[in-house]
């Protein structure tokens, strides 16, 4: 009987365990296309020296998102920050946007470069790549915003 209840409750707390992790599924990899059609930032993606060539040539800044996979905040930025068409229009307009995965291809060598401490990072910079202004972590539209007026008037 002691055994019965032993098993049977291991066996509730798998159920629990295993409905609870289920909603996290609901969190799904979100990748921005390279040329965005609802109106959101447009993103190159992991091309970190097309970006600042490209700032170069429109004497723009660069709008820096570095993530990671894994990232829940990251995801979540991309979902219903970077796909905001205010923002989007705002950040075209305003800078050269690259997206780079922090632990993949020329990621890693930002994230050193950079001193990446946690994920996601926003970094605006010239178009030399020095950096004006950072963040890390999750920004709402408005907050996003003001963060890219705040790095404009860095570069006046």
């Amino acid at each position: 009987m002691k055994n019965k209840i032993i098993l049977f409750s291991m066996l509730a707390v798998l159920v629990v365990s295993i409905v609870s992790l289920s909603s996290f599924s609901k969190i799904k990899d979100v990748t921005i296309p390279a040329k965005n059609t609802e109106g959101g930032i447009n993103f190159i993606e992991q091309d970190w020296s097309k970006a600042l060539q490209q700032a170069k040539t429109e004497n723009k800044l660069v709008f820096l998102d570095i993530y990671a996979s894994w990232c829940g905040p990251c995801k979540m930025l991309k979902q219903n920050t970077f796909s905001n068409a205010k923002v989007g229009g705002f950040f075209n307009a305003n800078f050269v946007n690259v997206s780079v995965d922090g632990e993949q291809g020329v990621g890693p060598t930002l994230a050193q470069q950079y001193a990446i401490e946690g994920y996601p990072t926003l970094i605006v910079t010239d178009n030399t790549g020095k950096p004006l202004l950072y963040s890390v972590g999750y920004m709402d539209a408005a907050e996003l915003l003001d963060f890219a007026k705040a790095a404009l008037k860095k570069k006046q």
